[in-house]
């Protein structure tokens, strides 16, 4: 028998063992259970039965169920009940599925297993996850036997491991083994991360159990202790690779000298060896690093780790040697040479061979003219034209970026620039013209909003932004990821993310590395569980991605909105509206402040001990609450937060007579810095001001949190998408 049949049996004999045990547990079949099913053919061994895929029939209208998870309860509700009686089926089947969790949430258990009762044979996507919802609600109605009959049944019939995990963990609160064979089988299953820790708790003395959380949980809450336990307790009982899994994890929270020493004992491989190098550099041992960077040339000449290591390498050096170990660079890792000629031409000038410097610089324009150094080059000449007041040059520079580099990071900047100069040699048609082209190429850029602003187009300026009170419209349904099982996208779309995010974790506990889609997707998963640094970055690190075939893929995703989306998301969407209109603040620049500053981590601090989405510092917070009367908050509180943050920001644009960019650099850098600069800048032509920061933080911020605005007015005003 072929292998798709054997799966279609298997799932006609999990929906047929469903449905016996319903029966033998005395479930009551509901009158609506009675509709007609759809049919479906499949092949069977040479013959033709009645079935067919009930999840995508291609006639079917697209789900109505889809755009209502995101719903209040009591409205969702209604609506699916709606579905029940005129919905296709596939959406009857999803609305009865999001019933019963409902039901459930509102412990209503015998109404739950109505909803479930023989669902598992229309909806056989979802059988695994309705047979535990039925335990679930056999748990919660005291009839614990007929719920381990369910997980048993689970196991027995291989369902796939996040939700044989499960039943495992379910079952061995009475059977120990299960969860002896849970840790064993699937380590990586988040219910193992749950059993660990309570042994933990009982018995901290348990070594193999502390390495499988460093190795399979690296960036979870207290996991640096577990590494500096295992490291100072256990050393001698650590392998090569529990090194490297602890290295990894010191690496990826900045622990550097932590990780210099892990790497030490980690695999000889070029990237160890590199972090190993980089981090003991970073933590200020230099003659180490100097000793692994030099190991990391004799024992691996040519990998890509090494061009980079030398690059590190010549800037602790004398001047003669790092100009030798430059020319090293440049002749033998072409990735890494643009940037060792910029750094060369740098060291030659210092030394006051101008034509050595300039040869290297012509070396850099002539032979990598499309790399990010060039256009980085560029920009600085052009900066230094500017400033002298030859505009002719300073435009020729910006427009090589513009042609040259027009996939840099630095080409938008350059765009609206070259829109800015022309302007000031009194060229209007082509600087609106450059200022359309800038925002039709580079839509999702800071500079995209300036070229708009000066293009006339009703986004807001700085001086009216904080006025203005854009509707706001987010998405009703979420769109199917991209990568994952098809059961994955589904629980995603239901809005089951636990359970989808553990699904995922298994699904991808065996890759070494994850494709674009696959790297976008745990970016999204990770969202929906409140990891929004972690979420965020995944999805924005896709940008350094360099071969051209990723490159092109990640490309294809910035075409959708579910990546800007992703990249900008609305969570804490009601406080932040609440409390910018009673502040009378433009609620897109409250959330655009939020995400730059914390990124949506509710408990995040400084070094300098800011806390919470908006970072107030406590003595800040104290002053606030006194102003307004709040008499117990919290910081890391997000509704206490944003109250206390939106006052703050508020204050700022009355003090800066609602100047939104003056009061967002005094909410960065102080008033007092803010004052000086307005003394010495003016504020005339605000691009120039922002240009002129001479905090390279600030000048970043203000960019960053103006950026952020034009983006969640591009993706959540319709009014301004009609205009773009």
């Amino acid at each position: 028998m072929k292998s798709s049949a054997r799966i279609l049996l298997g799932l006609i004999f999990v929906a047929l063992a469903g449905k016996l045990t319903s029966l033998l547990l005395g479930a009551t079949k509901p009158q609506w259970i009675e509709q007609s099913r759809e049919q479906m053919t499949v092949l069977l061994g040479g013959e033709t039965s009645k079935m067919a895929d009930p999840q995508t029939p291609k006639s079917l209208p697209p789900s109505e169920v889809f755009s209502l998870v995101s719903l209040p309860t009591p409205e969702r509700i209604s609506k699916l009940e709606l579905i029940l009686e005129r919905g296709h089926q596939p959406d009857q089947n999803r609305a009865r599925y999001l019933l019963a969790v409902t039901a459930l949430e509102n412990q209503q258990p015998d109404q739950a297993l109505q909803y479930l009762d023989n669902l598992d044979m229309d909806y056989p996507l979802l059988t695994g996850y309705i047979r535990l919802k039925q335990a679930d609600a056999y748990v919660m109605k005291g009839e614990s036997e007929n719920a381990a009959v369910i997980w048993s049944e689970i196991i027995e019939n291989d369902f796939n491991s996040a939700i044989i995990g499960e039943a495992r963990y379910h079952l061995g609160k009475k059977d120990p083994q299960n969860w002896e064979t849970l840790i064993a089988e699937y380590p990586e299953h988040p219910r193992t991360h749950e059993i660990i820790q309570e042994r933990l708790a009982k018995n901290p003395d348990q070594p193999a159990l502390l390495k499988i959380l460093s190795q399979q949980t690296p960036e979870a809450k207290g996991m640096n202790q577990v590494r500096d336990r295992l490291v100072s307790e256990y050393q001698n009982q650590l392998t090569p690779e529990d090194w490297s899994a602890i290295a990894q994890g010191y690496w990826e929270t900045w622990e550097y000298g932590k990780a210099g020493e892990a790497y030490g004992n980690a695999p000889k491989t070029p990237k160890n060896l590199y972090r190993q190098a980089r981090s003991l550099q970073v933590s200020g041992e230099t003659g180490k690093a100097k000793q692994i960077y030099l190991e990391l040339l004799k024992t691996f000449p040519d990998t890509e780790e090494t061009g980079l290591g030398l690059r590190r390498l010549a800037g602790m050096v004398s001047r003669s040697e790092a100009i030798f170990y430059l020319d090293q660079v440049i002749n033998q890792f072409p990735q890494e040479a643009p940037d060792a000629l910029i750094t060369q031409a740098q060291l030659l000038a210092a030394e006051g061979k101008t034509q050595l410097a300039q040869q290297a610089r012509e070396t850099l324009l002539n032979n990598y003219s499309q790399s990010d150094a060039a256009a980085d080059y560029r920009w600085e000449r052009a900066e230094a034209a500017a400033k002298q007041g030859n505009i002719k040059a300073a435009i020729d520079w910006v427009t090589a970026i513009t042609e040259e580099n027009p996939k840099d990071i630095l080409a938008a900047k350059a765009g609206f620039w070259r829109g800015k100069w022309l302007q000031q040699q009194g060229e209007t048609t082509a600087a609106e013209t450059q200022f359309q082209e800038t925002l039709s190429q580079y839509p999702e850029s800071y500079y995209a909003w300036r070229s708009a602003v000066h293009l006339g187009l009703p986004v807001g300026d700085f001086d009216t932004i904080r006025d203005q009170m854009p509707k706001v419209v987010k998405p009703t349904s979420r769109p199917s990821l991209p990568a994952g099982s098809a059961l994955l996208k589904e629980l995603y779309r239901l809005g089951q993310d636990d359970a989808a995010w553990t699904l995922w974790q298994m699904e991808t506990s065996n890759s070494s590395s994850l494709s674009v889609e696959e790297q976008f997707t745990d970016g999204v998963l990770r969202l929906t569980q409140a990891k929004y640094l972690q979420g965020i970055g995944q999805i924005s690190s896709l940008q350094y991605r360099d071969e051209p075939a990723e490159i092109a893929r990640w490309q294809n995703l910035r075409e959708t909105p579910m990546y800007w989306q992703a990249l900008f998301p609305f969570p804490y969407h009601k406080s932040i509206l609440k409390w910018s209109q009673q502040r009378e603040l433009n609620p897109l620049l409250t959330i655009s402040l939020i995400r730059q500053e914390s990124r949506f981590e509710k408990e995040i601090g400084s070094v300098a001990g800011a806390k919470g989405l908006m970072q107030i510092m406590p003595s800040t917070g104290e002053w606030v609450a006194s102003k307004t009367n709040l008499k117990t908050y919290s910081l890391v509180n997000p509704e206490d937060n944003i109250q206390l943050g939106t006052w703050y920001l508020d204050y700022t644009h009355d003090r800066y007579d609602n100047h939104s960019m003056l009061a967002v650099a005094s909410y960065n850098a102080g008033p007092g810095n803010v004052a000086k600069w307005v003394k010495r800048y003016g504020l005339a032509d605000a691009d120039e001001f922002v240009q002129n920061i001479p905090f390279p933080e600030t000048k970043g911020y203000v960019e960053a949190v103006f950026g952020n605005y034009w983006n969640y007015l591009r993706l959540y005003n319709p009014e301004i998408q009609t205009h773009l």
